[in-house]
């Protein structure tokens, strides 16, 4: 069974930090492509960045110079910095894994407010 699980959201004010995690089982994780995506309420399901099995990554240009994903294989884990969050970056942020079909995990929340 598959399981993609997230972690590290929180509330930050604007200006702060996150870094958001996402836990791969049942998948072989290095041939995946791993990635997240952002949906703030009202609006569509976005790209936010996607790394690559060989480790060339993807930024939407809202998140470019600000947002940094990386990945661990040792760990079947990928991860997203977030620096210097504006209130724009408020949204559920779901982990996804894609190699043939997509795979999805539950969405965590970040919301920056002051």
């Amino acid at each position: 069974q598959v399981q993609l699980v997230e972690s590290g959201g929180g509330l930050v004010q604007p200006g702060g930090s996150l870094r958001l995690s996402c836990a791969a089982s049942g998948i072989a994780f290095s041939i995946h492509t791993m990635g997240w995506y952002r949906q703030a309420p009202g609006k569509q399901r976005e790209l936010v960045a996607r790394i690559f099995s060989g480790f060339s990554t993807n930024y939407a240009d809202s998140v470019k110079a600000r947002f940094t994903i990386s990945r661990d294989n040792a760990k079947n884990t990928v991860y997203l910095q977030m620096n210097s969050l504006k209130p724009e970056d408020t949204a559920v942020y779901y982990c996804y894994a894609e190699f043939r079909r997509d795979y999805w995990g539950q969405g965590t929340q970040v919301t920056v407010s002051s």
